[in-house]
């Protein structure tokens, strides 16, 4: 990656992918018809949570809700339309227009909401099962791991199953083009279909790697509260989820910038390794839509660039 070269991140949705930049999110899918269509939502300044987010720890956070809310409804776009023909848009609309402010809002509010409901889940399950086993592994260190232990488990199981589902092997194949379009900018690439499906489908600073820091974290930080009695346990686990959150965003970046020195890059690696579940190799009608979803925030980042330049001018 060149240095000073502006960082975009994006995420894979239903027949589409998304990126996002410093002002603009952009979503392209694949319609039924075969054309793409566009999705653009552009970032709304709050200097409150850009604050926030100079702070370290705090800032993971705020991001994560951020991206829920942003998420979903790109997800939303892409689930209404990608399987309908453009002629029957006109009803989508229709209904949006009756409550436009209630649709947002319930949009990102599902998005924040599903994100809580899923962290209690893969928190607070292997709590339980680790419980189970306490006859065997007394030590509060032991427990610990074996609640790691599970909590892995769980969430390799989870992503594998639902893998082998053909829509979200379909979204893991966008999972993976929306990669090679990153690598391929961040390697100074021209974006074409070629050069794209030439990059890895393995990217640092994926979310996929931020899920299992979380795991990993988790076990050091469980090391300093009780696991005894199990109602304790229970809410230092519910307490710790935003710590937890914090600690891993941190590393998350951390690992990403030490990805070109070859000792230290290797503390990237688990979050890879979780990759070649989450992503799978996309067909080349798919990295045109990844390429075509970059172009347009590219364009629309550098027009709002341009007139940014031009009130600082005036």
């Amino acid at each position: 990656m060149k240095e000073n070269q502006p960082i975009y991140g994006g995420q894979a949705v239903i027949e589409g992918v998304m990126f996002g930049g410093k002002h603009h999110t952009v979503t392209a899918i694949r319609r039924k018809d075969q054309s793409i269509d566009y999705y653009h939502l552009p970032r709304q300044p709050n200097p409150s949570l850009q604050k926030l987010k100079k702070i370290p720890f705090i800032r993971g956070i705020v991001a994560i809700f951020e991206a829920a809310g942003t998420g979903t409804k790109h997800l939303n776009f892409s689930s209404e339309r990608y399987d309908l023909d453009p002629s029957e848009d006109g009803q989508i609309e229709s209904a949006e227009e009756t409550s436009k402010l209630t649709l947002i809002l319930g949009v990102a509010a599902v998005g924040v909401l599903s994100l809580l409901f899923s962290k209690f889940v893969f928190t607070l399950v292997p709590v339980f099962l680790a419980e189970l086993t306490r006859p065997l592994f007394q030590s509060d260190l032991a427990q610990i791991l074996i609640e790691g232990f599970f909590k892995l488990l769980l969430l390799l199981a989870y992503i594998f199953i639902i893998s082998l589902t053909p829509l979200i092997k379909r979204v893991f194949q966008y999972h993976g083009a929306e990669h090679k379009v990153i690598n391929a900018f961040e390697n100074g690439l021209e974006l074409t279909v070629q050069n794209v499906q030439s990059q890895s489908r393995l990217h640092y600073r994926c979310g996929s790697s931020f899920i299992l820091f979380t795991v990993i974290v988790g076990v050091f930080v469980y090391l300093l509260v009780p696991t005894d009695p199990l109602w304790v346990r229970i809410l230092n686990r519910i307490a710790l989820i935003p710590v937890v959150l914090g600690i891993s965003f941190e590393v998350l970046q951390f690992t990403n910038k030490l990805r070109n020195i070859p000792v230290l890059k290797a503390l990237g690696y688990p979050g890879l390794w979780l990759q070649l579940i989450t992503t799978k190799e996309p067909s080349d009608d798919q990295v045109e839509v990844a390429i075509a979803s970059f172009h347009e925030l590219l364009k629309l980042e550098k027009s709002k660039e341009r007139r940014l330049n031009e009130e600082d001018i005036v």
